[in-house]
């Protein structure tokens, strides 16, 4: 999870903090995109690649983790996003500083806490904007049970995280738009988390209309 938020918030921070003359929209898609696909390679063999609540969830329902085990992979999930947010923005400090000049921002045309975590369009509304989750996480599931069922017309061995990755980019470039294309509550949930503690504020949990869109 550490790796997976490493490089998906890295290639957030290159794009944000550079004004998008080192990074754009697809940049930072494939960015992570190629972060699963990294990821799966080194952690599928040993934990089954559980990086998202929602794809453990489902996996529980489906009986293809004990139930027991939920609640520890979630916490290791969201703990591991806040370390890699911790992270990038140590790795990433000067350049926030200078592109904020030193105030740390959840809205308006300086704000840095999108690279963290994900927030909505101005014209989405609350309703919308869980549809658009609920949809989004959904294909990402049901596309990942496609690829590992053997009934399927299957992808040749070793390329299974190729695969989600593509899975992961087809998504994020069709319903990016809306919310922003999280598909992942711990990917989401723990960077906020690092973000209100480190200077942010509460904002990052809000939901109020303002310059530069709502928040929250």
């Amino acid at each position: 999870v550490r790796l997976l938020q490493l490089i998906t918030l890295g290639s957030a921070a290159q794009m944000v903090t550079t004004s998008g003359t080192k990074g754009n929209i697809l940049t930072s898609c494939l960015g992570g995109a190629l972060a699963v696909m990294v990821a799966v390679y080194i952690g599928g063999g040993v934990s089954g690649a559980h990086m998202n609540p929602a794809f453990s969830f489902a996996a529980c329902l489906l009986e293809q983790l004990p139930w027991w085990k939920f609640p520890i992979f979630v916490a290791v999930q969201v703990s591991g996003a806040f370390i890699a947010a911790a992270a990038v923005y140590v790795l990433y400090h000067d350049a926030i500083q200078h592109y904020t000049n030193g105030t740390l921002a959840t809205y308006g045309p300086r704000e840095t806490a999108s690279i963290f975590a994900t927030y909505p369009a101005d014209y989405v509304s609350i309703s919308n904007g869980f549809l658009d989750q609920v949809v989004g996480t959904a294909l990402l599931i049901l596309g990942i049970l496609a690829i590992m069922d053997t009934r399927n017309k299957g992808v040749p061995k070793g390329l299974e995280p190729v695969a989600v990755a593509l899975l992961v980019l087809a998504i994020e470039v069709s319903m990016g738009s809306n919310c922003g294309s999280p598909i992942n509550p711990a990917r989401d949930f723990g960077p906020r988390l690092f973000t209100y503690v480190a200077g942010w504020g509460a904002d990052v949990f809000r939901w109020a209309e303002g310059t530069g869109g709502r928040r929250g």
